[in-house]
């Protein structure tokens, strides 16, 4: 198959140093890269930008009329400044230029043109330092001014304003561009013509030329409309054809029979209609000939263990081991023990239950790895220490990951591999997934989802605890705390950091909101700028209405032997107060637990709050979740905040969250290099247009499954997704 020349190397189209500036600044390698920096907005050479508006400190690209030109000497050292001021008729902007007096020449009082540079400040007025510029043509301007059609039209052409750098202006990138559209060879389209003629699609080349050089808003509105079924078309494509792979690979079957209908009957409660239905899906994907590829995703507390437990036990049945992957020690040591109490002891004998996790002692390991690879040990939980090259199965014939957005996908690739045959896949993910968020990342996947809960859940009551507009009530928050520990209950604190300058690792901890800061309390209460699990333990020792109460550490410094013993005294009820980090955000399950408290709660995201009230209300006592925040009203981080309260739906929530996160964050995995897997499209609102596109790249491929008919649909595909990303789409 001929190379596209959307595959040509930049270098090649314009030149090494062209091509290396553009590559420093933006991550652009080939011809395809750069026609897909797409403009991020267009201006016009009539419009002014609202200079008053411009933020401090931030980069801009604005339209703006040069007012008046001075130049002055330098007080304090030889040279001269140029003080160039630009306008909009409302604000002003100076452009300060050193020993450039030349610059003048050009920029004159009336011209106008595109200034780029960051917005500074200079005695209390806004100015760009040393900007880029480019003025609009001078003749043309004159000759607009007598009402010439060319010039009218000429002053409302849409001007493309592209994503820039320091080192690359938005021009540079648009001249950039036009060298390549004006030596682009005929490009074949990845969407096939009987697909676009139903949707009245244009051809890709004509897409990329409307909307890199549109002369009207039309132009660029119906090439944008093109190239984004263009871009979900092929990651659909992608997606369905690497879920076509995976099932034409054998796998061994695995079939439940005499234990699991024991483990069945032998349980003290009765299983959900939703736990029951996703168990037969899995148990049909378990006895087919292909490997099972399911992700099952549910409420907090809604039973995905239980269900996976039920898998692993129809596997060791067939002689099989199954792999459990924790993302945390304290996760997985509690995994065991939920595992060997729920097996009972008769069962935990038989299938013996094991743990492998890095901090074990050198015999503690040695003996779980050889009860690992002699096949003894049917059920192996562990974190990390799994994918290690040393451990080697017996008969690895399930994968169980828990809480997959917190693994690379080469650490669950590694784990797959120990198979002799390739194993089943059972992912797990208490973050509810909104559709097209699953459509567009696990979309090589089969879904399962549980949304009812088990009876006897208590309800939450979620509130927000806003200490920028209520300083005082800060004490009320250790008060409600001590009410329940009066009760015989316990309480979880949790922090962003573990001291005042760390953060947990692996902790996703948003930007903090404008307006966050110390607040001003009575002095009953921590209230630092970001609450340290040090800072809180240090100053809840000196509040009067804590005395006497039992209140320890948990965080990801200490030992996995230090985190095990923590955990299970506070099971045990001999903890009453846990300051901890993030360790605590999921799987933990502490039934006497009734309160979680989470400090500066505007510096974690909308799933983390959910999951983390989620380890509250399991057991007979109503859950209580105060969320404390120092962010403004009408921040982002507040509106997440509020979010987070006002329901306790999740699949509610991970709306929210995808409306709130920043662009390109949702494909995680999926994104290849240091861009955003995305271009155009947006999974919060494409929804329809990503199903549309699935239902006709379905029809492609179950026509032509290698796509030997469509060799530009498996160009773009290869080039969409480049080896890593082609990797990351298999293994999750």
């Amino acid at each position: 198959m001929p190379d596209s020349p959307l595959d040509a190397s930049l270098a090649g189209a314009l030149g090494g140093r062209t091509a290396t500036a553009l590559q420093k600044a933006f991550g652009l390698r080939t011809v395809g890269d750069l026609l897909t920096h797409f403009p991020r907005r267009y201006a016009r050479r009539g419009e002014l930008t609202a200079l008053d508006q411009l933020p401090l400190g931030e980069s801009v690209t604005i339209v703006a009329q040069v007012l008046d030109v001075r130049e002055r000497t330098m007080r304090a050292r030889r040279g001269s400044i140029l003080e160039v001021r630009i306008g909009d008729g409302q604000g002003i902007l100076t452009l300060t230029f050193f020993n450039q007096a030349w610059r003048a020449k050009d920029l004159v009082p009336g011209a106008r043109g595109i200034f780029a540079g960051k917005v500074g400040d200079y005695r209390g007025l806004r100015q760009l330092a040393h900007p880029d510029y480019e003025l609009f043509d001078a003749s043309h301007e004159a000759v607009a001014g007598v009402g010439d059609q060319q010039a009218q039209k000429w002053a409302k052409q849409p001007i493309p304003i592209y994503p820039a750098s320091a080192s690359v202006a938005s021009w540079q990138v648009q001249k950039s561009v036009e060298v390549l559209l004006d030596s682009l060879p005929p490009i074949d389209d990845a969407v096939p013509r009987s697909v676009r003629s139903e949707l009245d699609l244009m051809p890709v080349a004509e897409a990329y030329e409307r909307i890199h050089r549109p002369e009207t808003d039309r132009d660029h509105l119906t090439a944008r409309d093109t190239l984004r079924f263009d871009e979900a078309f092929v990651l659909q494509s992608a997606l369905l054809q690497q879920r076509a792979l995976v099932r034409r690979s054998a796998a061994t079957p695995r079939r439940g029979g005499a234990l699991l209908a024991g483990f069945d009957a032998a349980l003290p409660f009765e299983r959900t209609g939703d736990q029951r239905l996703v168990g037969d899906e899995i148990t049909r994907d378990l006895e087919a000939e292909v490997p099972m590829n399911r992700l099952v995703q549910g409420e907090v507390g809604s039973g995905k263990t239980l269900v996976a437990l039920r898998a692993m036990l129809a596997v060791a049945e067939s002689g099989g081991q199954s792999a459990l992957l924790a993302p945390t020690e304290v996760l997985a040591a509690q995994h065991l023990r939920s595992i060997t109490a729920t097996l009972g002891p008769d069962l935990a004998a038989r299938l013996r239950p094991t743990l492998l996790t890095g901090q074990m002692t050198v015999a503690q390991r040695r003996k779980a790895l050889l009860s690992i690879v002699s096949g003894q040990a049917h059920i192996v939980v562990g974190t990390h220490a799994l994918i290690s090259e040393t451990v080697e199965f017996f008969d690895l014939g399930l994968v169980v990951v828990d809480e997959q957005h917190r693994f690379g996908v080469d650490q669950r690739e590694a784990l797959r591999r120990k198979g002799a045959t390739p194993p089943h896949v059972l992912v797990l993910t208490a973050t509810p997934i909104p559709r097209t968020v699953a459509m567009t990342v696990f979309g090589d996947l089969d879904i399962s989802t549980i949304a009812e809960l088990p009876k006897g859940r208590q309800p939450i009551e979620s509130f927000v605890v806003p200490l920028a507009d209520h300083p005082g009530w800060a004490g009320r928050i250790w008060q409600r705390s001590a009410e329940e520990i009066a009760k015989g209950r316990q309480v979880f604190v949790v922090c962003p950091a573990i001291d005042a300058a760390t953060t947990e690792p692996g902790d996703e901890v948003p930007d903090a909101a404008p307006g966050e800061g110390d607040a001003e309390g009575d002095g009953t209460a921590p209230a630092p700028e970001r609450a340290s699990v040090e800072g809180v333990l240090a100053s809840t020792a000196t509040l009067p209405v804590l005395a006497g109460l039992r209140i320890e550490p948990l965080h990801g410094r200490m030992s996995s032997d230090e985190k095990d013993d923590v955990m299970r005294r506070f099971a045990a009820g001999r903890i009453d107060m846990l300051i901890a980090t993030t360790v605590i955000e999921v799987g933990v399950d502490v039934p006497n637990a009734s309160t979680m408290v989470v400090l500066d709660a505007d510096r974690f995201g909308v799933s983390q709050l959910h999951q983390l009230r989620g380890r509250v209300g399991r057991g007979g006592h109503p859950g209580l979740c105060l969320l404390v925040t120092h962010a403004e009203l009408e921040t982002v981080a507040r509106e997440r905040v509020d979010a987070v309260a006002s329901t306790l739906d999740g699949f509610e929530l991970a709306q929210v969250d995808l409306d709130l996160r920043r662009e390109g964050d949702v494909l995680g995995n999926l994104q290849s290099g240091g861009r955003s897997s995305l271009r155009l499209l947006r999974v919060a609102r494409d929804g329809d247009l990503i199903g549309l596109a699935r239902e006709h790249a379905a029809e492609v491929l179950d026509a032509d499954p290698r796509l030997a008919e469509h060799p530009a649909l498996a160009a773009a595909i290869a080039r969409r997704l480049d080896d890593r990303g082609r990797e990351a789409m298999g293994k999750n």
